[in-house]
């Protein structure tokens, strides 16, 4: 027996012993039943970040320079299969998009450092579906290495014969299924990756002109016929519907819809440290801008649910070396951004425009808290003076400039600060002339709608960050703990020579403000569900329908962009000046309990919702009292009916 036993212990050590010759050491191989694990390595919202960007600090971050480093880093250490992929809003972030539509840079960019897969977010689509067509048949026609583009959810409607062609001569689907070996020499496996795009995504690209089929629809077509025909190891969708505090548009995807392994969600330029896992599917984000790399392993079971193994972000810093291969490619566009973009500005990519000074607040800190900021006092005067030169001597005055926290896309770094740095900040869209970025528009309203314009600011940022305003020529003052859109206080306009005057309701005012957020001035009626109305007007009072008659142009015809106008006001101060080393007083925010504080000066709406309230109490009180007097008037009737007679004598005997 004892001889039988070493026998067996004898052939188990050699079969430990062939098998450590066989396998590469540390290369842990699936077992019986289970899938070979899979790294990923991940991106979103890019926004055309080919170079690293300035930090208010005097640093850098970010860069397709230094990411195409780290990809081949984490490549050449896997040692497991390896997929890269990306979430969308690839473009529209840095001057290489003015280059978006003719040489496709982005999309090149992303082959050169070896994307497999990428899909389509909203701001793919500010240079409308014209422009996305242009811009996918430029990238298919450059003979470059490219990205897979999958969309399952967001089409052109069938009769946008031009964008199909485009989509179809690209390559764009639903899905894909890439075949990834394993480096270790185990087993491949097969990866189905597909894209969709959210409810807020669409409603952050308004003139796309695309057709929306809901996400959880899409996803769960895709997945089931995933399922059914293509024998994948792993499915990964790619959402660029986003997450917010742990909740959002992904995580409502991954309840409604089984089979999803991960979700690599975008638009929010969330930042998860850890992924939030929802059933069996975990949901990742790595932050924009190329602020990070993504990393994420993950395998399965003999059960099929999916594990985490290992995840990852990665700085993409000041530590990080630049790869030569993709700081050529990135000359190579930044040329032509200047000889067909800047040439028209007299500027250059690198030009020193001013100095800097003071330290504003960074990009990830913008908008986040309810507050006036400087840098958005310094943009809203930038339009103010741009308007100004570009109408002369007959300028009629602006009363209001106001710009919005989500269209502000950079911070104004320290020290010099170039055309480069100033067009990341407004880095937005394109004007009706067909030219990149968006343009300033004028248009009227009255006092009434004024004041709601600062109710919007006021109730909706906590629901909306990027809803957040910054203006000049007026300030206002609310109370965050009043009753929605009744919690501003007081309000005024501001005069050039420092003058308060207070608005008057039917008086028309002119404002001035970028396209894109003159375009969702519309929505406040249907954000704050009818109590705040808002109407762009022209200077009789008229509405106006179509905000494109209303760009403002220079003297010699050119639209006045809303980045140009930042460029041309800091290049006249040429420091820029102390009046942006803290804040003014254009926006105060005033919290407080008090009583008489909550519910003094209340508008039409706050009446209403406290006559509801009285009468609500009102009825309540008038309940309990009924009830009371019934059960009283009961109780009286059960003593009076068990009262001895008069005259009753009890009998003992």
């Amino acid at each position: 027996m004892r001889r039988k036993r070493d026998s067996l212990l004898g052939a188990l050590c050699l079969a430990v012993l062939l098998l450590c010759g066989i396998l590469p050491f540390g290369t842990a191989q699936a077992a019986a039943g289970e899938t070979a694990p899979l790294t990923i390595l991940f991106t979103h919202d890019t926004h055309d970040h080919f170079l690293p960007s300035a930090n208010e600090s005097g640093g850098t971050y970010g860069g397709y320079v230094r990411l195409a480093t780290l990809l081949q880093e984490e490549r050449g250490a896997a040692e497991h299969p390896v997929v890269t992929l990306d979430g969308g809003d690839f473009s529209m972030g840095s001057l290489f998009q003015t280059i978006y539509d003719t040489d496709a840079p982005e999309l090149r960019a992303l082959g050169a450092m070896g994307y497999g897969v990428t899909t389509l977010g909203n701001h793919e689509f500010d240079y409308r579906d014209e422009g996305l067509a242009r811009m996918l048949t430029a990238a298919a026609r450059s003979g470059a290495a490219l990205p897979a583009l999958v969309q399952a959810n967001y089409k052109p409607p069938a009769e946008d014969t031009t964008s199909w062609a485009a989509w179809k001569e690209y390559g764009v689907t639903d899905y894909v299924v890439l075949e990834k070996e394993n480096p270790s020499g185990g087993e491949s496996v097969r990866v189905a990756v597909f894209g969709v795009l959210g409810v807020d995504a669409d409603a952050c690209s308004p003139m796309s002109q695309m057709e929306f089929e809901p996400i959880a629809d899409a996803a769960r077509r895709v997945v089931e016929q995933i399922q059914a025909e293509e024998n994948a190891d792993y499915i990964i969708c790619l959402s660029h519907s986003g997450t917010t505090k742990g909740k959002g548009e992904d995580y409502e995807l991954a309840k409604a819809v089984d089979g999803i392994d991960v979700i690599l969600s975008g638009h929010t330029h969330t930042t998860l440290e850890e992924p939030i896992q929802v059933g069996d599917t975990l949901i990742v984000s790595c932050g924009a801008y190329t602020q990070n790399l993504g990393v994420l392993t993950i395998g399965k079971g003999s059960d099929g649910a999916v594990q985490l193994e290992e995840y990852r972000l990665r700085p993409v810093d000041d530590s990080v070396a630049e790869d030569p291969a993709l700081r050529e490619l990135a000359n190579g566009f930044q040329t032509l951004v200047e000889e067909r973009y800047l040439s028209r500005y007299g500027l250059t990519f690198d030009q020193v425009v001013a100095e800097n000074p003071w330290t504003f607040p960074t990009i990830q800190e913008l908008g986040k808290v309810q507050r006036e900021e400087t840098l958005g006092n310094l943009i809203a005067d930038s339009y103010v003076y741009a308007v100004q030169q570009a109408e002369g001597e007959n300028s009629v005055p602006v009363d209001f400039a106001v710009v919005a926290a989500g269209v502000i896309r950079a911070s104004l770094p320290q020290g010099e600060v170039t055309t480069s740095d100033i067009f990341e900040i407004s880095s937005l869209g394109f004007g009706a002339d067909g030219t990149p970025g968006y343009p300033l528009v004028s248009v009227y309203l009255t006092g009434r709608e004024l004041k709601d314009v600062f109710e919007v600011d006021a109730s909706v940022t906590p629901l909306m960050p990027n809803a957040q305003l910054y203006g000049a020529g007026m300030e206002w003052t609310f109370n965050p703990n009043r009753l929605i859109f009744n919690k501003v206080t007081h309000c005024a306009q501001v005069l050039p020579d420092g003058t308060h005057l207070p608005i008057e309701e039917d008086k028309l005012y002119r404002v001035v403000t970028g396209l894109y957020s003159g375009q969702m001035l519309g929505t406040v009626n249907s954000k704050s569900f009818g109590i705040l109305a808002v109407t762009p007007r022209d200077e009789t009072g008229a509405p106006i329908t179509d905000l494109e008659s209303r760009i403002v142009h220079s003297a010699d015809g050119a639209e006045v962009k809303e980045w140009y106008a930042l460029a041309s006001y800091l290049q006249s101060m040429g420091t820029v000046g102390e009046q942006y080393q803290a804040p003014e007083g254009r926006k105060t925010v005033a919290p407080s309990w008090n009583p008489i504080e909550l519910l003094r000066a209340p508008s039409k709406f706050a009446l209403a919702v406290y006559a509801v309230v009285v009468l609500l109490i009102g009825l309540v009180v008038l309940v309990v009292v009924l009830l009371v007097r019934r059960r009283t008037r009961r109780s009286r009737g059960l003593k009076g009916r068990h009262r001895p007679q008069s005259g009753y004598r009890r009998y003992r005997g």
